[in-house]
């Protein structure tokens, strides 16, 4: 089975909560885009709207691999529609706020898979059946996780040890999978040139925020806190939230293989992030109903870890990440924050309908148009990955 061979074979669309109207402070585009992830957007909107990128927030954050329709506001008024390399925007109302991610109230998936031999169709059934009645453990998926460097380091770990130039060292070195050939070049010589500001700041690219960091760091060279904060709040936040979501990833995981090795339970695994994390192949109707009500909280500083079985977990993970409950508040920063409250701790895809039929592109074998909606923050690419795991196992 191939999943995501063309942008078409992906497509997204963002539904709002709130209803944008005839007038107010913040206009409100709808924006669509292909082959770029929602930050290249981000920066290109503000190139072409000739706005600051604080000008502009995106309340959610959409895969690269694909069409996606999202929603984001500008302080101010703008043009009616704005177009760009691998993007279109128009203009759909106005709000009296900037957009925010509760604004969010789902996300319309259209997948096709294809390549599936002529006699897996039944299976793929099946699996589709299995995961509307069972649901799945609501793991972050890998987009997630791009800040995390092949080593497995998180800037935003090293934020909340409150190691600024570890954490600055990683943001000026550490390659991620969404870096322009510039953003490589610059990054592949930071590292030797670490702590010569003059000669690195002549090889950032320009424009860049590379240029703001290091220009300060030209002329207070160990004013790594402060040139922390030059970095731009939406990156430092995503830091924050990657590793946050990383360890959540990890309690969920441990609370559910706990609850399905007591029940004898099987289950298969998958790989997120450098985790092995459990996914059941079915769930006794006793378990779903128990598990179904679980909400995980995130890692913060002011947490509560309900019961002595998630307490315990919790515990056992500060542990090994060499951190306390109290070090999760973001002390060497100025402008972006850990998220509170918590998650689901199983998903439950609104299968909406699918349909089988001769793949086009492969001669001979069949592919599906799966469509579903999904809650904010959760991952089509999962659901995926666990109908391919339960078509294994039959």
């Amino acid at each position: 089975m191939l999943f995501k061979v063309r942008p078409e074979d992906f497509v997204v669309k963002e539904i709002l909560r709130v209803k944008p109207g005839p007038s107010g402070p913040y206009a409100i585009y709808q924006v669509t885009k292909r082959g770029i992830s929602t930050l290249q957007a981000h920066a290109r909107l503000a190139s072409a709207l000739g706005v600051r990128p604080s000008a502009i927030v995106f309340p959610g954050l959409k895969d690269r691999k694909a069409i996606a329709s999202q929603f984001f506001s500008l302080q101010g008024r703008g043009p009616e529609e704005v177009k760009g390399p691998g993007f279109s925007a128009r203009l759909v109302g106005f709000f009296h706020r900037h957009l925010s991610p509760e604004d969010i109230k789902a996300n319309e998936f259209s997948l096709t898979l294809r390549m599936i031999p002529p006699d897996a169709g039944s299976a793929l059934e099946r699996a589709v059946s299995g995961i509307r009645e069972d649901g799945l453990p609501n793991y972050f998926d890998r987009q997630r996780f791009a800040s995390m460097t092949a080593e497995g380091e998180f800037p935003g770990k090293r934020i909340l040890k409150r190691d600024a130039e570890g954490a600055l060292r990683l943001y000026l070195t550490a390659l991620s999978p969404l870096d322009s050939p510039s953003y490589r070049a610059f990054k592949d010589k930071a590292g030797e040139l670490w702590g010569r500001w003059d000669e690195l700041l002549r090889e950032a690219p320009s424009p860049s925020n590379f240029r703001s960091v290091l220009t300060y760091l030209k002329d207070h060279p160990t004013g790594f806190r402060r040139a922390l904060n030059l970095v731009t709040p939406r990156i430092l936040t995503l830091y924050l939230s990657s590793y946050q979501s990383w360890l959540w990833n990890r309690l969920a995981g441990r609370l559910i293989r706990e609850k399905l090795e007591e029940r004898s339970v099987p289950f298969s695994e998958l790989e997120i992030a450098g985790e092995r994390l459990p996914l059941y192949l079915s769930l006794p109707e006793e378990l779903k109903g128990e598990l179904a009500e679980v909400i995980l909280p995130f890692f913060h500083h002011r947490a509560n870890f309900e019961g002595p079985e998630i307490s315990r977990l919790a515990q056992e993970i500060l542990q090994e990440e060499g951190l306390e409950l109290k070090d999760f508040k973001a002390r060497i920063l100025e402008k972006a924050y850990l998220s509170r409250g918590g998650r689901k701790l199983l998903l439950f895809p609104q299968i909406l309908g699918y349909e089988l039929s001769d793949d086009e592109l492969n001669p001979g074998a069949l592919k599906m148009i799966l469509r579903m909606l999904l809650p904010p923050g959760s991952y089509a690419t999962l659901v995926v990955k666990a109908m391919a795991i339960r078509i294994a196992a039959q």
